[in-house]
């Protein structure tokens, strides 16, 4: 039986993509393959900035994980503990793909992260900034980043238009639910705090969104830390 992985997050997309996965991975192969204790680190009172936690993290940021089956072993960036989690913790390959029978698989589906990482997080993650946080308000800015977020929300509309329709973003055919879906799935969630209040703009990723969000363990991990 393995022991709990240890997840320092906050309720962020950032920090909603490990629970997510996390709890997917629980639900997959049973609590005694893989279960994990979320630590929750307030952001709003700068606890991702205490030595104990650069210790863990040298960013300074959340999530972090720390696994205590590998000797402690430290992971932050949010894609990076998707990527360690599905190596370490998703054997048979439910939410990812194996890099050597399924390496077309496998590398859309990091293309996919890297885009999500690169692009949509920085990005609505300035909107967020611009509209909600700045100590004031700059049109220009918030419609800098408003903008590039919905050209972002139009690529992935492109994707979910490909092969007659897909589903997910990465797979054969009209895909399957993996961690590039987990990657992506909390920022475009929170459209509404970015200001952008409607995606009907973009049907596919809509459906998408809508597919997502009726999972129970994406229910269960959007939740954590309560």
């Amino acid at each position: 039986m393995s022991k709990p992985l240890v997840l320092y997050t906050f309720g962020t997309p950032n920090g909603h993509k490990p629970s997510v996965y996390l709890e997917e991975l629980k639900a997959a192969y049973g609590p005694a393959k893989i279960d994990y204790v979320p630590h929750s680190v307030h952001i709003g009172k700068n606890e991702q900035k205490e030595p104990w936690y650069i210790a863990i993290n040298p960013n300074g940021r959340i999530p972090a994980l720390t696994d205590p089956n590998r000797n402690n072993f430290n992971v932050f960036e949010s894609a990076a503990i998707l990527l360690y989690l599905a190596q370490h913790y998703d054997p048979e390959h439910k939410f990812s793909f194996d890099p050597v029978t399924q390496p077309d698989d496998y590398s859309e589906c990091l293309q996919w992260i890297f885009f999500s990482h690169g692009s949509i997080g920085p990005m609505q993650g300035q909107a967020n900034h611009f509209l909600r946080f700045a100590p004031e308000k700059i049109p220009y800015g918030i419609t800098r980043y408003q903008n590039e977020t919905k050209r972002l929300y139009g690529v992935l509309e492109i994707r979910f238009s490909q092969n007659g329709g897909r589903e997910y973003l990465a797979g054969p055919g009209k895909g399957k639910y993996s961690i590039a879906d987990i990657n992506a799935y909390p920022w475009v969630n929170g459209h509404a705090f970015a200001g952008i209040e409607s995606v009907d703009k973009w049907p596919g990723v809509k459906a998408w969104l809508e597919r997502i969000r009726a999972r129970e363990a994406v229910e269960k991990g959007m939740h954590v830390p309560n």
